[in-house]
């Protein structure tokens, strides 16, 4: 098996892998020696979507690792900005020059017992009630993208990030920003939508 989907655009590498039914990863060659232990316990399907970013890895920089620090994954040397994302039979990773967030959802209505938790007013007014749960999936994924470039576990995806107004017909260029009281940060946000997935990228 090979790359699945390849979003890569200017300096970001971005490459998606999909698991095929029988494929074989062998955790002792792709995972790190650092993080062996930890993550050969991680319930069979996690693992298999650490053990795809890891060959995607080995494919684009074998000499590379990806470690950890509080939680958020890095790249050894730290040449390179990463970013990753799973669900599966789906995971990918991103590799940059720059900062970078990436994010993959399955678009499912259960998002709708969850909109009050992660969008304000503002967004709710361009959402169209007849096709909510993909609005609502776009918004949640870009957001994520946006955490994982400017995160910290004090913020809320309600609070302090935000979409701008756009149409599901036109996803190559979406407004977005990370904000509170003391500074906004503007991003450009670019998303995918195949299958029943939604896929976005933040650089």
């Amino acid at each position: 098996m090979s790359v699945y989907k390849d979003f890569s655009v200017g300096n970001s590498k971005i490459l998606l892998w999909k698991y095929e039914e029988g494929e074989h990863f062998d955790a002792k060659q792709l995972l790190e020696p650092e993080n062996y232990e930890r993550l050969k316990a991680f319930h069979p399907k996690k693992l298999l979507e650490t053990l795809m970013v890891r060959k995607i890895l080995k494919d684009i920089l074998p000499e590379h690792k990806i470690l950890y620090k509080d939680g958020e994954p890095y790249l050894q040397p730290k040449d390179f900005e990463i970013s990753i994302t799973n669900s599966f039979p789906l995971a990918a990773l991103a590799i940059s020059d720059e900062k970078i967030g990436i994010d993959l959802e399955l678009f499912n209505p259960k998002i709708l017992r969850v909109r009050d938790k992660f969008i304000v007013p503002e967004e709710r007014i361009f959402i169209p009630e007849n096709r909510e749960t993909e609005y609502l999936t776009v918004i949640w994924s870009i957001k994520e993208s946006l955490y994982k470039i400017h995160h910290s576990k004090y913020w809320s995806l309600k609070a302090h990030y935000e979409v701008k107004p756009f149409d599901l017909d036109n996803l190559s260029t979406i407004e977005c920003r990370v904000h509170d009281e003391y500074f906004s940060d503007t991003f450009s946000a670019k998303v995918y939508l195949f299958e029943e997935f939604c896929f976005s990228v933040v650089v």
